[in-house]
């Protein structure tokens, strides 16, 4: 691994960026142009390297994929093929838990693999709904890799005792290729990209709320322009709050409504945004964001209806409570010690480092503010790619370097970061 040394931001960050696409959107883009038969093209496709991994498992697939340009593919989709080699889903729990959707109705057996940190994530969430609708999965008491052999799906009307989108894809997903209905209900909505992009291509679907059916369903190809990811907005909009002087505008970020929680926390807080241009782009929500450094930020609770929607972004927000004044409650936050690391745990032991007040919870943590951050330490991250980018934020307001070690993995999700900061700092 290597170290990765961040300084004190030492000028105000101006200008403007464009974020790149959202991830989210770039690997259901692939699955459904390789289920619609004929030629869907993909503009703004993320560069992460969890996207490349659904790009090599429907290349797996048969899927005929090609790049126009860097960022630009055309799919000719319809046909779905085996291998005879396992599908290797690096560490994208997207593509293993969406794809297993995809895979539990066709007609051959099928391999998912990952890597270290993904093979330790759950997948029972999803065995159990798919074993409920008639798919048979072999899996290392509940983890990757999973066998999955082809069957015939039945339709069901699942109430998930959790709020997540991948849940809800890949159960959505099977039920493209199910006999009957496919209803997913769950307690709070998670982000709904897989809903709003089967309605845009056609497909047979009801959304109440919380509460998605879904029929077997014929895709129809279209062009997916990918808008702007903004769980990687999130870094730029609090390093702008947080780092004396800083005015900026973020251009092409998503703004699903499911997907905003990042914003309603800054407003709570009284951090200065402000949404521009708003606009649809292939079924989803688009905007320009300016971001002010705000000197009187606030404390808040977060909990409950939020979580769904910011759960990617509760690392970089500790380091947002951490120049707030009073204290910030996160709670009911528990799946965050089921990512790539336990973020919660993970979180708290390395911000304490640099002078962070922070407290530990069973489902979240409690940030004391404000804190004037010292520095001089070396963190780890933990193969965590938000862990790292979150500690390179807290780095620009520390009175001394800081170390990253394991900052590569930044790469997984990000590999633009650096770049994009370095816009901003000229």
């Amino acid at each position: 691994m290597t170290l990765k040394k961040v300084l004190k931001a030492l000028k105000p960050l101006k200008g403007s960026i464009i974020i790149p696409a959202d991830k989210s959107i770039s690997h259901r883009a692939v699955m459904l142009a390789a289920l619609a038969k004929g030629k869907s093209v993909i503009k703004n496709f993320s560069q992460g390297a969890d996207c490349k991994s659904t790009l090599e498992v429907f290349k797996m697939l048969g899927t005929d994929i090609k790049f126009q340009s860097t960022d630009t593919l055309e799919i000719n989709g319809g046909i779905l093929i085996p291998s005879f080699n396992p599908y290797r889903c690096g560490n994208s729990g997207t593509t293993m838990r969406l794809t297993s959707g995809i895979l539990a109705g066709q007609k051959f057996d099928s391999v998912l693999t990952g890597d270290e940190s993904l093979s330790k994530r759950p997948m029972g969430r999803i065995i159990k709904p798919l074993t409920l609708m008639g798919a048979l999965i072999d899996s290392v008491d509940g983890h990757a890799p999973l066998t999955i052999r082809g069957k015939s799906l039945t339709g069901i009307d699942y109430i998930s005792p959790i709020a997540s989108a991948q849940v809800k894809s890949c159960v959505l997903l099977a039920g493209l290729n199910a006999s009957g209905v496919t209803t997913f209900e769950e307690p709070a909505l998670s982000r709904d990209h897989t809903e709003r992009m089967l309605k845009y291509m056609g497909a047979e679907i009801n959304i109440e709320s919380n509460r998605v059916s879904v029929k077997k369903s014929e895709l129809a190809p279209k062009t997916i322009e990918v808008v702007g990811d903004i769980s990687s907005a999130a870094f730029f909009i609090t390093a702008g709050l947080i780092v004396k002087g800083s005015d900026f505008v973020i251009k092409n970020v998503g703004i699903n409504p499911t997907r905003v929680g990042i914003l309603d926390v800054v407003k709570r807080m009284g951090g200065d945004v402000e949404v521009l241009n708003h606009r649809i782009i292939s079924g989803e929500d688009c905007a320009d964001i300016r971001v002010k450094y705000t000197e009187e930020l606030q404390g808040c609770s977060i909990g409950g209806e939020d979580i769904p929607g910011l759960i990617d972004e509760l690392p970089v927000i500790a380091v947002l409570a951490s120049q707030a004044q009073g204290e910030t409650f996160v709670s009911d936050a528990s799946d965050l010690r089921n990512k790539e690391s336990d973020r919660i745990f993970c979180l708290v032991k390395e911000l304490r480092k640099i002078g962070v007040d922070i407290e530990e919870t069973p489902d979240g943590f409690i940030v004391r503010g404000k804190t004037l951050l010292k520095g001089g330490e070396e963190l780890e991250s933990y193969h965590d790619h938000r862990l790292a980018m979150s500690f390179y934020i807290a780095g620009l307001v520390c009175r001394e370097e800081i170390l990253i070690n394991g900052f590569e993995w930044t790469k997984i999700s990000f590999p633009e970061f650096e770049k994009l900061f370095s816009v901003l700092s000229d």
